[in-house]
C-alpha cells in the first residue's frame, strides 16, 4: 500500500518475461495474472501442427509475442519462420528446428510437441483460436500501455503537453499495432462501390458532399467527400488562411458540423473574420471599432446566425497530431463530425521519431 506521508511507489513499466514451462508467470502491478488463454494457445499450435496449410490463414495476423507462455512464443516462432521459409511446419520439421536452435528442451521437448496434436481433432478452426490469443494479447498490451502512461505522469523532466501526447502516443501505438488491414476481393469493393453508386444515381443532382460554397468547385469536386484529404499549398501572403476558412465557414452555414484547429491565430480572430464574412464589414474596420449604427445591427443578426452554426474553434499553439486526433475522436462521437481544417501543417508537432522535418510533416499528414 501507499508509504506514509508521501505517493505510493509506483513500480517501473511490467516486464512481461515469458517463461519456460512450469515458470511462473509474470503478475501486473496491481498482483492480478494479465489477461491470457492457455488453451487457446495450445489449440492454435495444435491446429498448425496438424495441417501445415493452416499457418497460411493466421500468419498476417498472429504475432509471436501474443502468446503469453514463453514455451509457445518459441514453437509458433519456429512455425512461422519455416513457413518464411517456404518449408513444411510440421511435428518433424518443428522438432528439427527447435534442436537447431537449442530451444527443443526449453518448450518441454518432442513429448510437449506430441500433446499438442492431441488438443484438437483439426485446423478448421485455427483463426476463431487465433483472434482470442490476438485478443488477450491486445488487453496485456493496454495494461501495459497504462503503467507507462503512470511512469510518464511521475516524470517531472517532461511538460505537461509532451506527457499528454506521450500518453495518448501509447495508447494509439496499440490501436495502430492491431489496425492493420488485411487484403479485400474486388468483389467485396464493388458491392461496396454499387451500393454508393446507386445512392448517388437515386439523389442525382444533389450535393453529396460538404459544400464549400463555391459553386464551381462543387460542380468538379461534388462537394469534399469522406476520407479526403485536401492540401492548400501557395505562397505566403496571398490568402490560404481567408480561403479555409471560407470553405469552413460555407460548410457550417449549410449545417455541417466543423472542427477548426488553428495554429498559428487565436479563436477570437477567426470570429472576427467569420464576422466580416457574414456582415461584409471590413474585418479591419471591425478590429478598429469603425462602426455606424446600420452596421451594429447588421453585426447583431450575424452574432445570431453564428451562434447557431456548428463551428468548434481550438487553437492550442503547437498542437500534437495525437492531441489533435484525440479531439477529433471525442468532437465526432460528442457532436458529430463533417469537416476537419487544421492551418497550419507546418506548425504542428509530430511523434518527434522522424529522422527530420520532411519525414514528422509526412507523418502528420498521415495521422
Amino acid at each position: 500500500g501507499p508509504r506514509a506521508g508521501g505517493a505510493r511507489p509506483w513500480p517501473a513499466p511490467t516486464a512481461w518475461l515469458l517463461g519456460r514451462p512450469g515458470e511462473r508467470f509474470v503478475q501486473t502491478i496491481d498482483g492480478r495474472m494479465p489477461p491470457h488463454n492457455l488453451e487457446a494457445e495450445e489449440s492454435v499450435l495444435g491446429a498448425l501442427l496438424l495441417d501445415r496449410d493452416a499457418i497460411i490463414r493466421v500468419a498476417s495476423t498472429l504475432k509471436p509475442e501474443d502468446f503469453y507462455r514463453g514455451a509457445h512464443a518459441a514453437i509458433y516462432r519456429t512455425i512461422l519462420d519455416l513457413y518464411n521459409r517456404r518449408e513444411p511446419p510440421d511435428l518433424l520439421t518443428v522438432a528439427a528446428e527447435l534442436e537447431r536452435r537449442d530451444e527443443l528442451e526449453n518448450v518441454g521437448g518432442v513429448a510437449a510437441l506430441s500433446s499438442l496434436l492431441n488438443v484438437v481433432p483439426t485446423a478448421v478452426h485455427v483463426e476463431y483460436y487465433s483472434q482470442i490469443v490476438e485478443r488477450t494479447a491486445m488487453l496485456r498490451q493496454i495494461i501495459r500501455a497504462g503503467a507507462d502512461i503512470v511512469n510518464i505522469g511521475y516524470n517531472d523532466r517532461l511538460e505537461a503537453n509532451e506527457a499528454l501526447d506521450a500518453a495518448q502516443r501509447a495508447i494509439h501505438e496499440v490501436a495502430q499495432g492491431r489496425g492493420a488491414r488485411d487484403f479485400v476481393s474486388i468483389a467485396e469493393v464493388l458491392e461496396t462501390f454499387f451500393d454508393k453508386l446507386d445512392f448517388i444515381q437515386q439523389h442525382r443532382g444533389e450535393l453529396l458532399g460538404v459544400p464549400t460554397g463555391f459553386q464551381d468547385l462543387d460542380q468538379l469536386t461534388g462537394g469534399l467527400q469522406k476520407s479526403d484529404l485536401i492540401i492548400l499549398a501557395a505562397r505566403p501572403g496571398v490568402g490560404k488562411t481567408s480561403f479555409s476558412l471560407g470553405l469552413a465557414y460555407n460548410a457550417a452555414m449549410a449545417g455541417k458540423t466543423v472542427a477548426i484547429f488553428n495554429l498559428e491565430m487565436p479563436a477570437e480572430q477567426l470570429v472576427q473574420r467569420m464576422l466580416a464574412m457574414e456582415t461584409g464589414i471590413d474585418s479591419h474596420r471591425l478590429r478598429l471599432g469603425h462602426i455606424n449604427d446600420d452596421e451594429w445591427e447588421s453585426i447583431s443578426r450575424a452574432f445570431g446566425r453564428l451562434s447557431e452554426a456548428k463551428i468548434y474553434i481550438d487553437d492550442t499553439p503547437g498542437i500534437g497530431i495525437m492531441e489533435l486526433r484525440s479531439k477529433a475522436r471525442r468532437l465526432q462521437a460528442e457532436r458529430g463530425l463533417d469537416f476537419v481544417q487544421i492551418d497550419y501543417l507546418q506548425l504542428m508537432q509530430g511523434s518527434k521519431r522522424g529522422d527530420n522535418r520532411v519525414q514528422e510533416v509526412s507523418e502528420i499528414s498521415r495521422g
